[in-house]
């Protein structure tokens, strides 16, 4: 059996581990988390180095693909210093695959709400989702980047593609190198709520990005609202369905009641390629298609 285990520096309330096959090949795929200690988490990297087919970088990122363009996450370095032997991904590569089929899936399976409703969609950040960001845009969205308000508690929208990559070239050299607990939520701040930005939650149909942003700021009511993530557990479907969420479109499969982050899928494509080696993109969509992933659709109310 191959293995695939994601190290996160989120919570460990999160932590499953699922057996699934995969072009015919059975693969376990695990999740521990370490609440926010990166130091815990390089050693456990460094303990399970040369023992699985594949890491996930979960709970963080190695950094940020904008445009073709690569801008590493300093903070992230240290955690994975230890791994020499194990390949090592961060969901990158599915974010710039998966993720852009995000605005297709949704004219095919609720056009008719979308025309009532409006295309309109709040990107939380989008440049660590470049693919879901760029889809948005080139299907003819009106679109909110909420880069600057989500990431670094700047109030200001950004609403135009090219503006966000400026942001990117402008910002990231400089944001990407403060703690990375300055600008995403780690350990127990994963489940704390501040109502925030509610104007911008209340403009858009469609709310899209990292669900940990997502939950963080949302206010309420989200009703009718559709959500377009993935990393969700039950507790969080649960969390959409009393806020009143209309559609929950997760871009990773829901396995045994929850889906697991791009990071680990992306580990698990490689432990079943056999190739021991981050795959290209083209390789990735090649395995995308042959398993008929897509994103999966609940309606919740």
């Amino acid at each position: 059996m191959k293995r695939a285990v994601s190290i996160s520096i989120g919570s460990s309330k999160r932590n499953k581990k699922v057996d699934v096959t995969l072009l015919g090949e059975q693969v376990s795929i695990e999740r521990i988390g370490t609440d926010g200690d990166m130091e815990a988490a390089a050693l456990k990297y460094k303990e399970m180095d040369g023992t699985v087919d594949a890491f996930g970088v979960g709970g963080a990122d190695l950094g940020a693909i904008v445009d073709g363009k690569w801008y590493p996450l300093y903070s992230v370095q240290p955690m994975v210093r230890y791994v020499k032997k194990t390949p090592l991904l961060d969901g990158g590569g599915l974010k710039n695959t998966l993720e852009n089929k995000a605005a297709g899936f949704l004219e095919e399976r609720i056009k008719k709400y979308l025309d009532d409703h409006g295309r309109k969609v709040l990107v939380t950040v989008g440049v660590d989702r470049w693919g879901l960001s760029k889809c948005f845009a080139e299907a003819g969205y009106e679109t909110i980047y909420g880069d600057l308000m989500f990431g670094l508690d700047i109030p200001i929208p950004i609403r135009k593609l090219s503006q966000l990559k400026l942001v990117a070239a402008l910002m990231l050299p400089i944001a990407f190198r403060l703690p990375f607990k300055w600008i995403y939520p780690t350990g127990e701040k994963q489940e704390k709520r501040t109502p925030k930005w509610g104007k911008y939650y209340d403009w858009a149909t469609v709310i899209a990005g990292d669900c940990h942003y997502i939950k963080r700021f949302m206010p309420d009511n989200l009703g009718g609202k559709v959500i377009v993530t993935n990393t969700t557990t039950p507790e969080d479907v649960e969390a959409f369905r009393k806020a009143g969420v209309k559609y929950l479109v997760t871009t990773t499969p829901v396995m045994d009641g929850r889906s697991f982050g791009t990071n680990m899928l992306e580990a698990a494509l490689v432990a079943v390629s056999g190739k021991n080696r981050p795959l290209t993109w083209p390789e990735y969509d090649e395995l995308l298609n042959k398993l008929g992933f897509e994103p999966q659709l609940q309606e919740l109310n």
